[in-house]
């Protein structure tokens, strides 16, 4: 009597589930491949809406956000001190703060604005804190330490301590990273605890900052768009960032070690001299990360990205020298020059907000002269003058805001 089969052979159902794997293993890559497209657009429309607030923000207050904005520093002390300061922010607010009402922030900026008379843990605080906040580093101020998801890449996953409220996105300050911790007015503290205008070698602060502030935001400075000499849609305003996750990516940490950076930078200011100076610590077998050697630490509170809030080179600055995802080159500390370029968990480069409000991804491959020259500066060799050409190519041009340089090709 012939039985008929109702089920399959072993070798059959191993044909079918080698043909499944086949299968899935096609498709995976494309799958993630469209997750990253859709990470990248939505980074790209948090970029739009920043851009979108910052125009509103002008038509509103015929100036730009200021870059270092909030309540002023106590008698005699510099911009880059006073991290902890229970009082005043000292001047060190980014524009993200101003920038916060015009894009449905509205609850957080009534926090900021006012005194708040409550601590991060709930508890009352009295007296309150005052308008603006205190030191920018204060992880008892609750506004500091909220993340705001406009402000924040989907393909970057940092979070979490150390670092308070991260941020993607930071304001361009041109090609060059001389005095970017410092804008137009400069207070020195002098030994006798007195202080006075800061003048070196005749040329007073605001000589100095015609010859470096080159972009569109300037510290503790109130900018507007007529001062883009260049075109709005040639300029770059913002750049995108990549936050610090603990690894020694040379992007987002730097070594403690002094013999690995350019810690005496006020002395020796090897990146001032070649931008690319801290690559020789580079691991010659993953060029991304430090070397053994060198290390990759950061401090505390000291990894790029670290506060939205702070308007210091490492959290929410880029500059125009060094191609995209290209490492940083700095002295470890907000006292020092640092260079940052921008960066980012996509694929290949990063995005830039334009002075129109158009946000175009710029690959790492862009034209960017020669990376070992030296910055513009106001001492030093090479010396030079207000308004110079850049000497980072297209990369560098699309930087500054009055160079005059002609954008003739597509980026």
């Amino acid at each position: 009597m012939n039985r008929q089969r109702t089920g399959f052979t072993l070798v059959e159902l191993l044909v079918v589930i080698a043909i499944i794997g086949v299968l899935v293993g096609l498709l995976l890559p494309a799958v993630q491949a469209a997750r990253e497209a859709a990470r990248r657009m939505s980074c790209s429309n948090n970029f739009k809406q920043i851009g979108l607030g910052i125009h509103n923000y002008h038509s509103a207050y015929k100036g730009l956000p200021v870059h270092g904005t909030g309540t002023d520093r106590p008698a005699g002390q510099q911009i880059y001190a006073g991290d902890n300061n229970g009082t005043s922010i000292n001047r060190r607010g980014s524009f993200l703060i101003s920038v916060l009402p015009f894009i449905e922030q509205q609850a957080l900026w009534e926090q900021i604005s006012n005194p708040l008379n409550v601590k991060a843990n709930g508890s009352a605080k009295n007296p309150p804190w005052q308008a603006m906040g205190p030191g920018v580093a204060r992880i008892d101020y609750g506004p500091w330490a909220t993340n705001i998801a406009s402000f924040r890449c989907p393909s970057d996953p940092g979070q979490g301590l150390p670092a308070l409220g991260r941020t993607n996105y930071g304001a361009c300050m041109g090609d060059s990273s001389v005095m970017s911790r410092e804008g137009k007015v400069f207070v020195h503290k002098v030994s006798s605890g007195a202080t006075m205008p800061y003048t070196a070698n005749n040329q007073t602060q605001a000589t100095r900052s015609r010859k470096v502030h080159r972009g569109m935001f300037v510290m503790n400075s109130r900018m507007r768009f007529r001062d883009t000499l260049d075109g709005l849609a040639n300029t770059v305003i913002c750049g995108e960032l990549t936050t610090d996750l603990g690894d020694a990516d040379v992007r987002t940490s730097f070594p403690q070690d002094p013999a690995y950076n350019d810690k005496n930078g006020h002395g020796r200011a090897e990146c001032r001299k070649n931008p690319r100076f801290m690559d020789q610590f580079h691991d010659p077998e993953r060029p991304q990360f430090w070397n053994a050697g060198a290390g990759g630490s950061v401090s505390a509170l000291l990894g790029r990205g670290y506060r939205w809030h702070d308007a210091m080179h490492f959290f929410t600055q880029v500059h125009t020298i060094l191609p995209p995802n290209s490492g940083i080159c700095t002295g470890g500390r907000t006292s020092n020059d640092s260079m940052v370029t921008v960066s980012s968990r996509h694929q290949g480069g990063a995005h830039v907000l334009m002075g129109d409000g158009a946000v175009k991804f710029i690959t790492d491959s862009i034209e960017a002269g020669n990376s070992n020259t030296a910055m513009i500066s106001y001492h030093g060799s090479p010396k030079t003058v207000a308004g110079a050409q850049s000497p980072y190519g297209l990369w560098g041009a699309l930087g500054t805001r009055a160079a005059k340089e002609v954008i003739d090709s597509e980026f």
